[in-house]
């Protein structure tokens, strides 16, 4: 029969491999959950500098917004480094996960691309517009349109906004909610597509000279390293947060991205 404290050293391997946390593991690297662009690149962009102080970047890259807060709040990966708030709330909300945001790193101006048209003037009554399905891009996809002067939206109405809010479509846009990722694929299927930064650089689209309308400088979305509340005081995360604001990071988005990725800081 095995020994007490060889029982309990058997719990606490259990107990650490099922949060995804192996004993061993470096206590120098940072597992950080991301998607390619731009946030993958950033990451590898400050990863010279982290390796200078001691801390080594592990990573994760991911082809959707699901899988990568999930991981975070299981704690098989340490951070994330993907989304703005307001995503970041409705996903708490729909999983029961207690992230919190740790930093803003940058801004992505949403924009809205068309294959048939050159202009959102050009756009015609009854043409088909698709948006992002999840909660928080559905509703900062409206209000980009709203500005463009295509719907009304009721005053209350925020990032949480869904088709059904829109209180005047003069023009008979017919919408259709899709996945995030998947919007690029269609766009030689639809009219218009509000497409988030990130998937639309990953397709090779320039954000700021082929959107017909995009958000300005003063989005209030901004990307943040997200975590569990235990991570903000790691040192590690520190290290990774103070990488980002200085000059020459700025600098690396302007020339990288052309304005199609803005400094939030």
């Amino acid at each position: 029969m095995p020994r007490p404290s060889r029982l309990l050293a058997l719990a606490a391997f259990v107990l650490l491999s099922a949060c995804g946390r192996k004993p061993d593991a470096d206590p120098n690297v940072l597992t950080v959950a991301a998607t390619a662009v731009p946030h993958a690149e950033i990451l590898e962009h400050v990863r010279p500098v982290l390796a200078r102080e001691g801390v080594k970047l592990d990573v994760r890259v991911f082809n959707d917004y699901i899988q990568p807060n999930t991981q975070v709040a299981e704690g098989r990966i340490a951070i994330s480094y993907f989304e703005t708030a307001p995503y970041l709330a409705e996903y708490n909300k729909a999983h029961g996960t207690r992230l919190v945001t740790i930093a803003g790193i940058h801004v992505e101006p949403l924009g809205a691309y068309s294959r048939r048209y050159k202009s959102i003037a050009a756009l015609p009554d009854g043409a088909s517009v698709a948006i992002p399905n999840e909660a928080s891009s559905s509703g900062r996809s409206l209000l980009l349109l709203q500005k463009a002067g295509l719907i009304t939206l009721p005053p209350s109405a925020g990032p949480s906004a869904t088709p059904g809010d829109i209180i005047a479509n003069p023009h008979h846009l017919v919408f259709r909610s899709l996945e995030a990722a998947t919007l690029p694929r269609v766009l030689d299927q639809v009219d218009l597509a509000l497409i988030n930064t990130n998937y639309a650089l990953e397709a090779g689209l320039n954000p700021v000279r082929d959107a017909l309308v995009i958000e300005g400088k003063d989005s209030p979305y901004v990307n943040f390293i997200v975590g569990l509340e235990a991570e903000r005081n790691d040192p590690k995360v520190r290290k990774l947060v103070a990488a980002g604001p200085r000059a020459h990071r700025r600098q690396f988005l302007a020339d990288r991205y052309h304005g199609a990725v803005l400094p939030a800081f």
